[in-house]
């Protein structure tokens, strides 16, 4: 997997980190979603994967939410309802997947149920429209 991974475009996993997640305005702490990137953060990131922080994906119903995009040639996805604590090495292996999928079109049955049943946006590659 990993010489295919080496002949892949980068890729990039973006973390909403202003999420609240049901969180009241006043809440002191650390917001959801900056718990799941510092997770991530902590996690093996896998070889071509670039994880970035962004301020609001504006997927405030669904929870912690995450983007992977890559080039011309990739779907991009919009996932959420993440669970900040339990799902940063089940996020990083599918970025490992998209990653290895020269279109970003990870198979079915090779997504974990979260990705399948939470998926909130499907965007073509650029110039596929």
């Amino acid at each position: 997997m990993t010489q295919n991974l080496s002949r892949t475009a980068p890729v990039e996993l973006l973390v909403c980190t202003t999420c609240r997640k049901g969180m009241p305005t006043d809440t002191e702490g650390p917001r959801p979603g900056t718990v799941l990137f510092d997770a991530l953060t902590a996690g093996d990131i896998p070889d071509g994967v670039t994880l970035r922080p962004v301020e609001c994906l504006s997927n405030c119903d669904s929870g912690c939410s995450i983007v992977l995009r890559g080039g011309q040639n990739r779907w991009t996805y919009v996932y959420g309802n993440f669970d900040e604590t339990r799902d940063a090495d089940m996020i990083l292996d599918v970025a490992s997947r998209y990653h290895a999928a020269p279109d970003g079109l990870v198979p079915w049955r090779e997504r974990p149920v979260h990705f399948r049943k939470n998926c909130i946006a499907r965007i073509p590659p650029i110039g596929d429209l």
